[in-house]
């Protein structure tokens, strides 16, 4: 493929033709005007950089179902060509080979039913990717609120799966049509194990397990590991010695290699049983353990589908919390419009730094507003400062008279002294 060479200063072989002149009605017919930029895209494009987990999620639960698909195509072809070969290579009777033609049909027509079930959730999944590139691409600086809006009903959503509120989550995406905006069936397949585990069933983890096996190899987790030594545990706290021993060596052993420690700590109940005082082994038979397995798996499993470990309400309210702390927000004189004078918002900005604030600002005691130049602050004899507009407001009603909110005293207007901001 051959390309035209573009004309520049030492261009020899440009043409010599002077260009036509080009006239401004000529200009300006020609030119396609240009909409002024909307003064929403800096924060839309910000808003749009924390949407990684809106995509991934779907596009993980996605891959998982192909894979999934692919396996037990994968298990069935060979199950049938195994068949085949065995029935060219074996001396049936008739009756015989046409019972055995009959059961390979069967099969088929059974991996057939599969592979439509299996499509139509792919297509179900890429459906889901599709609808949230959609709903992203609708975003736009003229339904920012609309879009925003939206936003803040999934990240709602996210917070009551993550906190097992299942039923409301679901009644909130119906209502507002976010169905596919939002991950339930994804936490619905959580939902399962978790309750598993909380009714001290290790069966459904450990299927879970099986499932995301190469996955869960490739990002070293151990929590595979910590089901089969509660399960041994659990076996060990029946007094069942033997089949601890004989379960021990099938599905702990194995793991000797690279959690020998932890491994012998746990070999050792089958001498200190349940009821010891000893506190390196008591707490193997604390109900906490299963507790932590809990935790353990929801981390696994938001790592499994590329989401952040914790919800996104939390990271939205702390991000806006790291730019409203400062040390006066932990006082007990805090303004109560503050939303750092409550207990939970406290909690939740215990972790972030305090906010760098260049320039100090000074909100009124009485009115809650700004004191600058327009309302300057006044210092009263005992020390306290508050704003002007405030404090002639006290006066007018009091003849001339000043009382303190804070300490009850009581001063002439005229005791009062103006302080400058610098």
């Amino acid at each position: 493929m051959e390309m035209d060479s573009l004309p520049n200063g030492n261009n020899t072989t440009a043409t010599d033709a002077a260009p036509a002149p080009v006239t401004p009605d000529a200009a300006t017919a020609g030119a396609t005007p240009t909409p002024p930029p909307s003064s929403n895209a800096p924060q839309l494009t910000e808003s749009l950089k924390l949407e990684h987990q809106f995509l991934r999620v779907p596009f993980e639960h996605y891959k998982k179902t192909i894979r999934a698909n692919h396996r037990a195509v994968e298990k069935e072809m060979s199950a049938v060509i195994s068949g085949v070969t065995d029935a060219a290579s074996a001396d049936f009777s008739p009756d015989d080979a046409v019972n055995h033609l009959n059961s390979l049909v069967s099969r088929l027509q059974g991996l057939k039913r599969k592979l439509e079930e299996g499509s139509r959730a792919e297509n179900l999944q890429a459906q889901k990717c599709r609808a949230r590139l959609d709903h992203l691409e609708s975003a736009d600086g003229e339904n920012l609120s609309e879009w925003n809006n939206t936003r803040l009903k999934r990240i709602l959503v996210d917070y009551m799966l993550r906190m097992s509120y299942y039923d409301t989550a679901v009644k909130l995406a119906e209502c507002s049509n976010i169905q596919d905006l939002v991950d339930i069936d994804v936490f619905q397949e959580a939902k399962k194990v978790i309750e598993a585990l909380q009714n001290k069933d290790v069966a459904p983890a450990l299927a879970w397990c099986a499932e995301n096996k190469s996955r869960l190899k490739k990002s070293k987790s151990k929590l595979e590991f910590q089901l089969r030594l509660q399960e041994f545990i659990e076996l060990v706290r029946a007094e069942n010695n033997m089949r601890a021993i004989t379960y021990a060596r099938k599905y702990l052993a194995p793991w000797g290699a690279t959690h020998m420690k932890e491994l012998q700590r746990v070999l050792a109940t089958l001498a200190f049983k349940r009821d010891t005082e000893c506190a390196t082994y008591k707490v193997l038979f604390e109900a906490k353990q299963w507790d932590f397995l809990v935790d353990q798996f929801k981390q696994e499993f938001c790592k499994l589908y590329g989401m952040t470990l914790e919800p996104l309400l939390n990271i939205y309210l702390q991000a806006g919390l790291s730019a409203l702390k400062t040390p006066y927000c932990y006082k007990d004189d805090c303004t109560k419009e503050d939303p750092l004078s409550q207990e939970a918002f406290r909690t939740l900005a215990l972790p972030l730094p305090y906010s760098k604030q260049h320039h100090s600002k000074l909100v009124c005691y009485i009115t809650k507003e700004l004191m600058d130049t327009e309302n300057p602050p006044q210092v009263l004899p005992n020390g306290y400062v508050y704003s002007t507009k405030a404090l002639e407001e006290m006066a007018k009603k009091n003849n001339g008279r000043i009382t303190c909110p804070r300490t009850g005293s009581e001063y002439n207007y005229t005791e009062l002294v103006k302080a400058y901001i610098s």
